[in-house]
């Protein structure tokens, strides 16, 4: 099908976007890899009159160190994410998930900030995003705010991101050291998840001393599965202790139900994905 017409506005700052999302209000629509949107404009589930293209706006790309966190753009492409060193040492658990999102040519298109604006509780950057703790970095013509993961995913499809607001990065907490997986499960390859878990998971003399665990697809918003990292802070690296906290993966959730499982799958399918990040991750 063909976008119902619409007119295209290429700014090359984040004030002349912001200017642009202004002027044109509810009209208009913020375009970053496209990936979520295109298919959105060619179905006409949604019809805007004005599109404006970030891509052209250079300080929304790359990886930078900036002490205790690292600063990545909004507009940095999936795979850049997947082969930065920086990203690798410091947040490997958001490397081990951009490898499952989709395929290479999405991940080559797709952003990371665009991904997480979207806020698809099946996305795959959801969940590593809020195990990490990161922080979002929003832009408006009053100025700049940082709003924590915790507060940033408010419901299906919406975020804290204003409708004359633009995500301009996200800082992630450094965490060297740790180890990290991400387990998902599809019927078929590159499919949404039918629910994954993101699990970065820190080890000492053998005892797990931190752990975060985040959800994909257990809910309308990514997870936190405080529950389990709360089990797991203390407790010794092993098979039966970490299997004994990933019984717990599913408490505070509330999973869909849909034609690739019902709620009761779902939350018994967690127990079994947790159990295996978190082993994968503490090197069990």
């Amino acid at each position: 099908m063909i976008p119902a017409q619409f007119d295209y506005l290429a700014p090359t700052t984040i004030d002349e976007a912001l200017a642009a999302l202004a002027e044109h209000g509810d009209d208009a629509k913020i375009l970053a890899g496209g990936q979520s949107l295109l298919p959105v404009l060619r179905m006409r589930l949604n019809a805007p009159e004005m599109v404006i293209d970030l891509n052209k706006i250079p300080e929304l790309r790359g990886v930078r160190d900036d002490g205790d966190h690292l600063v990545i753009g909004a507009m940095t492409r999936h795979s850049d994410i997947a082969k930065d060193p920086q990203v690798g040492e410091h947040a490997a658990l958001l490397q081990k998930a951009v490898h499952h999102l989709a395929d290479e040519q999405i991940r080559h298109r797709g952003t990371f900030g665009g991904a997480l604006a979207h806020a698809d509780p099946a996305g795959d950057m959801g969940a590593p995003a809020l195990a990490l703790g990161c922080e979002f970095v929003i832009a408006g013509r009053d100025g700049v705010r940082n709003v924590a993961a915790d507060d940033f995913f408010v419901d299906l499809f919406e975020t804290a991101i204003g409708e004359d607001e633009i995500l301009t990065a996200v800082r992630v907490p450094k965490h060297t050291g740790w180890g990290a997986h991400y387990e998902k499960f599809v019927r078929v390859a590159h499919q949404w998840p039918i629910v994954a878990v993101a699990a970065a998971v820190k080890v000492d003399g053998g005892t797990i001393t931190e752990a975060r665990v985040g959800l994909t697809n257990m809910g309308s918003t990514p997870l936190r599965a405080r529950a389990v990292e709360d089990a797991l802070r203390g407790q010794p690296a092993t098979e039966d202790a970490v299997r004994e906290a990933a019984s717990r993966a599913a408490e505070g959730a509330n999973p869909p139900s849909d034609l690739n499982g019902d709620a009761e799958y779902r939350a018994h399918l967690a127990t079994v994905l947790t159990r295996r990040a978190v082993l994968t991750a503490a090197g069990v």
